[in-house]
């Protein structure tokens, strides 16, 4: 069964504008844009970024054609430290960001891994040059809170990753150049089972806050009003559905365990291939962090460059990780 992630990452947006024309439709799109905000110990905010970029076009892409850029990553004012945490990926540092200029071949994904920094107490204004399916936010638990601007979010509560808590946001469908801010206090934390929408009110400029019943999740809300079963009672609908499971549990039982082995070596086929790609990456990913505190130990990185580049590996283990979870709950 599919969960929705509530951190990091995993929350699958399915929304597409429609475009007056095939043509106006934008060839790269951001399906994920995980963000680690934290204090740093000169008192700044470090900004750890892990971003997907889809090719959802069938042909190379090569950019605009205007010049060397492919990709073109736009930095908050103010940003300083600008470090790229993959060197296989070419890429060229500009006056207000960095661009890529490695082409994308057709409907493939490249990850871009980056982080830099932001002076304490300023707000951080984002604008992304392409459109942003989902982006999450995480904050360590105990190392402050979020209030964004111009921008809905979700408080997605705290979960638990690789013996660290983190409090998480989720944005989604976030326009190519549409600018939002977001107020990082170290200070203040979140309050307990807090899950709150927040954005913008269009008259007043002030945050709303809406808060959600505790025992719903804001996120599973907003998908039921959204869906076609919005008009039903969702208690009566949710009897119902029961009632169809017990007689689909009792009709499988009766006629269709002759036919369970061989359903299960299908399932199993493509969940064993799943499942060792995943595995792969892990390894792969652990390989580098193994070659990254060799190189460290060798005395070739300063030990800011260590703690930059170990906590970028890290994080890329949440896509991984969460993938893993399904075959082992």
């Amino acid at each position: 069964m599919i969960k929705k992630i509530t951190v990091f990452l995993l929350g699958l947006l399915m929304l597409a504008p429609a475009g007056a024309s095939a043509a106006a439709e934008p060839k790269i799109t951001i399906d994920m844009h995980y963000l680690v905000v934290s204090p740093a110990e000169d008192g700044s905010t470090n900004m750890m970024n892990m971003v997907n970029y889809t090719n959802v076009d069938s042909s190379e892409y090569k950019g605009d054609g205007k010049s060397e850029a492919v990709l073109t990553v736009t930095l908050p004012e103010g940003s300083t430290g600008l470090n790229f945490l993959d060197g296989k990926i070419a890429m060229k540092q500009t006056g207000n960001g960095f661009i890529t200029t490695d082409p994308i071949p057709g409907s493939q994904t490249i990850v871009l891994p980056y982080s830099y920094r932001m002076p304490a107490g300023r707000d951080i204004n984002l604008a992304f040059d392409y459109p942003v399916q989902m982006m999450q936010v995480l904050v360590p638990e105990g190392m402050g809170s979020i209030e964004f601007k111009g921008v809905e979010a979700t408080n997605q509560g705290l979960f638990n990753f690789e013996d660290q808590r983190y409090v998480g946001y989720s944005v989604e469908a976030i326009p190519a150049n549409k600018p939002f801010t977001m107020i990082y206090n170290k200070d203040i934390q979140p309050k307990a089972g807090e899950a709150k929408q927040a954005g913008a009110d269009a008259e007043s400029g002030t945050v709303v806050a809406k808060q959600s019943p505790a025992f719903h999740n804001p996120g599973h809300l907003r998908m039921w009003y959204q869906s076609p079963l919005k008009s039903f009672n969702p208690h009566v609908l949710m009897i119902v559905l029961a009632a169809i499971v017990i007689a689909g549990i009792a009709y499988f039982s009766y006629f269709s365990l002759r036919n369970r082995a061989e359903a299960e070596k299908l399932e199993n086929d493509a969940d064993e291939k799943a499942f060792k790609l995943l595995i792969a990456k892990q390894n792969t990913i652990m390989d580098k962090i193994l070659e990254l505190e060799e190189t460290y130990g060798n005395g070739l990185l300063t030990e800011e460059e260590y703690n930059a580049k170990i906590d970028a590996y890290k994080q890329h283990l949440v896509k991984v990780k969460l993938g893993l979870r399904r075959f082992v709950e």
